[in-house]
């Protein structure tokens, strides 16, 4: 149901020429090697993800020279992906190395404008609470749209009914993607309509449209003709792609129910490959806050060591890629296998004797199958 909107006041517009606090831009490879000390595998995206990051800022410093040849265009970026194959984590651990802001949109709950539900400026009141309302520096930050999928139009024909969460938000979004002076309602427009606006250029605010997008594997293999079926038939090799995402084209994102002056403005197209046992298991254990290193800093604090046998990760990693939860789905798991332990642990506190709790692959199979054999089975059977 449409709501009555209330008029709203504003306050005067700051500068619109943006001045960052952009100081010395990492290169691309100085990115790549931070992100691998957070991030395991997903050597293409961090690749990809470095040189557009690093463009992006190298662009802000360039257009405030006054004596520039001309104005280079923003590259926002589409990062595809399932979930838990380190999206997210890539996008935060860019803006904790650059130290710019960012803030992490989810789409699922943006409507059009007039509509129950958040308007589109919503990820610009969050990227502002993110840096107390530090209007210069939200204006280099980055806003990740998660579950951008979402917001793909219903049908490919057109409906009696409005697409108010879907290609409405997809038009609301076009000219903060690209690059305008946005009025924004510091606490919420829809919950606090009488409140004077901020305004943000979003100019220099590098935007990355993130999701599984679900499906668009079928509309690429389509149109390859990986799924054509019949005589005379010519095959296509695809011996050297591990990953269908690889071949995405901005067609095969419209087909999925982008609308073009969308993907037009997100030119950048990263992807993410699904994670392997060996991946998994080098997750637990290498990065720097990786999910074993954490727990084994809480242990400790009760005179516990904490190791865990090859075996007992591999059973974790497998555990994992069954129930199709990724990287995200591994602290759930440890946390199942660690808690009666963890119940245990404060009672060596003050003792004397250094305590070593090693993790077997059996200790991990009774958690496991205890509380989640019924749901592998369903999906076996499904």
């Amino acid at each position: 149901m449409a709501q009555r909107k209330t008029k709203q006041t504003s306050t005067p517009a700051p500068e619109t020429n943006n001045t960052s606090n952009v100081g010395r831009i990492p290169t691309p490879s100085d990115i790549k090697a931070f992100l691998d000390q957070y991030v395991i595998g997903q050597d293409e995206a961090k690749r990809v993800l470095s040189v557009a990051v690093y463009n992006h800022y190298k662009r802000i410093i360039y257009n405030q020279n006054p004596n520039r040849k001309m104005d280079i265009e923003k590259s926002n970026i589409i990062l595809l992906g399932s979930t838990g194959s380190g999206k997210t984590l890539m996008v935060k651990t860019i803006a904790k190395m650059l130290g710019v802001p960012c803030y992490i949109q989810d789409c699922t709950k943006i409507t059009e404008s007039g509509y129950v539900g958040s308007d589109v400026e919503e990820c610009l009141v969050g990227l502002l609470r993110t840096c107390d309302y530090n209007v210069a520096a939200a204006q280099c930050g980055i806003v990740m749209l998660d579950e951008g999928d979402k917001i793909a139009t219903k049908g490919a024909g057109p409906s009696i009914t409005r697409d108010v969460s879907g290609e409405g938000v997809q038009q609301s979004l076009l000219k903060i993607v690209e690059g305008d002076l946005v009025g924004v309602p510091p606490a919420g427009g829809r919950k606090h309509p009488e409140q004077p606006l901020i305004y943000v250029n979003t100019s220099n605010i590098l935007f990355i449209l993130s999701g599984a997008f679900v499906g668009l594997d079928s509309i690429v293999e389509r149109r390859i003709g990986r799924t054509r079926i019949g005589f005379n038939v010519e095959s296509i090799d695809m011996s050297d792609c591990d990953n269908v995402n690889s071949l995405v084209t901005p067609q095969d994102l419209k087909d999925f129910g982008l609308i073009p002056e969308l993907v037009g403005r997100f030119p950048v197209i990263a992807y993410t490959n699904k994670l392997t046992e060996d991946d998994l298991i080098r997750i637990l254990k290498e990065p720097k806050n990786a999910v074993i290193k954490q727990f084994s800093e809480l242990l400790a604090m009760d005179n516990v060591e904490l190791a865990f046998d090859e075996a007992a990760l591999k059973y974790i990693a497998n555990t994992a890629i069954d129930l199709e939860t990724g990287a995200r789905g591994l602290r759930t798991i440890i946390e199942e296998v660690l808690s009666e332990a963890m119940y245990n642990a404060p009672e060596k506190l003050n003792s004397s004797e250094h305590t070593v709790l090693r993790i077997t692959e059996e200790e991990v199979a009774k958690r496991i199958e205890k509380r989640y054999r019924k749901m592998l089975d369903v999906k076996k059977t499904a």
